[in-house]
């Protein structure tokens, strides 16, 4: 199917005519075209309701027969407005959109949707095109006909990576406030997920989709903030262990996602000969949620505790132009003492039978038990940039996690640290199975001495992410293990000032 560029949604419906010059009850916009008129399309239409004042959206996939797919709310016709619909009806239209991607998540929306007065939201059209590409990508992957959904559903995916696009995808994050971005995402990578896993299911084959991370950041007010967003089935797999994961398994391995936040606090302080900026970690924090219920994750997989969880983070903050970069410091990395080192002694004894030899049998045994701090935390540079290394390590030997596999018999032992690892009292994760890294134990600064002629300008820095997730057993019996990873890139800006 040979698509058509997306058409910008929003404009299309400001310049609809007003209703009495209309020739028909209804008029439409392509959404997905094909080249042949004997394939299907997809369609947006937009119908007066008869009998009322009213007018009703919908998405309709164009067969010989017409199938609609969805319809929207019924909306009031603009009485005051030269305009088909005046902002009342368009905000509530926008509403109804980013209401149903909300109802398309596992969990119902418990956060209340407020949405400002369209005038007052800056750069609204592309906002109001994203939601609706973004509502209609949902639409192909649930209730497209098959031979309609491919095509379409590969050009929505290309509208929606565009560099316009992810922009304001930044501004609509800003408009629903972090609870309700949080289940919007979570919503979009459920479809995502559910879309690759009938891919896979057709091919009967792992398929190599460019990953569906969604990422933004934040520069302001001596703050730097990433945030990211991926599902863990479209992560890249390191490695992983034969034979493979059952069904049950893999279902429950495939039905989450990775949410991140990296977040540095900066400060530029200018000196008699030189200017330094200084950057200190404020919050590292990543975690593994589950994209559906679990009910349904205990029916259809082996449980919501079978999943990834983080076992290695790098960081590279790199000044984009060195030309004004005198040197660049860093902290002592984090030291990883042995949290205690315990010596048991004890004397087995038992009595033997009459005829033995005084009877009385016993034995002496010393045991030494280590353990080790669980992630290590390691600072280096390379040119002016610098790198931040954080390692899970087995509590048990002290490898890293990332690049070793658990023996079969670690991965027996009820007693591993890896078993039982969101319930145990040593945990290396939180009890929703993710990590916290936090400036009070992880704050060792980075320098960067500046020339002086860089004051009064701004200073472009990257950062660039790598984050690795494995899966070791937990609860459920299997020798099955892997190691995802995913990378990630951001641009902050700082005034030298």
């Amino acid at each position: 199917m040979d698509s058509c560029c997306f058409p910008d949604v929003f404009s299309w419906i400001q310049n609809l005519p007003p209703i009495t010059q209309w020739k028909t009850n209804s008029t439409s916009v392509c959404i997905c075209s094909s080249s042949s008129s004997s394939q299907p399309s997809l369609n947006l239409s937009i119908s007066k309701i008869l009998q009322s004042s009213t007018l009703s959206f919908s998405i309709i996939a164009i067969f010989n027969l017409p199938v609609s797919l969805w319809a929207s709310k019924p909306l009031q016709i603009s009485s005051k407005s030269s305009k088909l619909l005046d902002e009342e009806a368009i905000s509530n239209l926008l509403t109804n959109f980013i209401e149903d991607v909300l109802k398309y998540g596992s969990n119902k929306c418990k956060s209340l949707l407020r949405i400002p007065k369209l005038d007052s939201i800056t750069y609204i059209k592309d906002i109001f095109n994203l939601v609706f590409l973004t509502f209609s990508l949902l639409i192909c992957i649930y209730e497209a006909p098959a031979d309609l959904r491919s095509g379409c559903l590969n050009s929505l995916k290309d509208q929606l990576t565009s560099s316009p696009l992810r922009e304001a995808s930044k501004l609509l994050m800003k408009l629903l406030g972090s609870n309700l971005e949080e289940q919007w995402m979570r919503s979009i990578n459920l479809a995502i997920t559910n879309w690759i896993t009938e891919l896979e299911a057709t091919y009967h084959h792992i398929i190599r989709t460019p990953s569906p991370l969604f990422s933004y950041a934040i520069s302001t007010f001596g703050l730097w903030k990433v945030q990211l967003y991926c599902p863990v089935i479209a992560m890249a797999i390191e490695n992983s262990s034969n034979p493979l994961a059952d069904e049950r398994l893999l279902f429950s391995l495939n039905y989450h996602q990775l949410e991140g936040v990296i977040q540095f606090n900066c400060k530029v302080t200018i000196q008699e000969k030189w200017v330094s900026v200084m950057v200190n970690i404020d919050n590292i924090r990543c975690d593994v949620i589950r994209l559906i219920n679990e009910t349904l994750m205990n029916e259809k997989g082996v449980g919501a505790e079978e999943k990834h969880f983080p076992s290695r983070i790098s960081l590279h903050i790199t000044p984009t132009l060195q030309t004004n970069i005198l040197s660049i410091s860093v902290g002592k990395s984090s030291e990883n003492p042995t949290r205690e080192i315990g010596v048991e002694k004890g004397i087995e004894a038992s009595f033997d039978p009459p005829n033995s030899f005084l009877g009385l049998t016993a034995s002496a045994g010393e045991t030494m038990t280590m353990s080790l701090k669980p992630w290590k935390f390691e600072q280096s540079v390379y040119g002016y940039s610098a790198i931040l290394n954080w390692f899970l390590h087995d509590s048990m030997d002290g490898r890293e996690v990332v690049s070793s596999k658990p023996s079969k018999m670690a991965l027996i032992n009820p007693k591993a640290w890896f078993k039982d690892r969101y319930s145990s009292a040593y945990r290396p994760f939180t009890r929703q199975g993710g990590v916290i890294f936090a400036g009070d134990e992880y704050g060792e600064n980075v320098w960067w001495k500046v020339d002086k002629d860089a004051i009064g300008k701004t200073m472009e820095v990257e950062i660039r992410g790598w984050i690795w997730l494995t899966y070791w057993p937990n609860k459920h019996r299997t020798f099955y293990n892997e190691t995802k990873k995913l990378e990630f890139k951001e641009i902050f800006y700082l005034n030298i000032v």
